[in-house]
């Protein structure tokens, strides 16, 4: 069995290569979206394993979008990992405190992306 993958970030070059090194997996379906409103539609359509989030997008960034995510029943329990470049520790111990599941660093390393992505909804 696949396990669904949502990417959700505003830039579409980190996009392509998240996906493209997601895919490399061949266990791992992924789909994306470029904006927080859209890639929660797309979760609650779509009711993926795991959504990867980017933090800081225009209109809905990440963290409002985790917080719709927890609020919506059908959404509640998919695990979040922010992908983000603001790394500093209390900024990642503040997503893990709003409900995220890890946090990875960008750049990430597309070698190791689908393992750490499958490591992070193991935590």
């Amino acid at each position: 069995m696949k396990l669904k993958v949502l990417y959700v970030d505003d830039e579409a070059d980190i996009r392509e290569v998240a996906i493209l090194a997601l895919e490399l997996d061949p266990d791992i379906e992924v789909r994306s979206e470029c904006s927080g409103m859209a890639g929660y539609s797309m979760a609650t359509a779509w009711l993926p394993d795991a959504i990867l989030l980017d933090v800081m997008m225009p209109s809905i960034d990440g963290p409002t979008t985790l917080l719709l995510l927890k609020k919506n029943a059908a959404t509640r329990m998919i695990p979040v990992i922010f992908v983000t470049a603001r790394a500093q520790a209390e900024e990642i111990e503040n997503f893990i405190r709003l409900g995220a599941r890890e946090v990875i660093t960008k750049p990430f390393d597309p070698m190791t992306l689908a393992a750490d992505v499958r490591r992070g909804i193991m935590a």
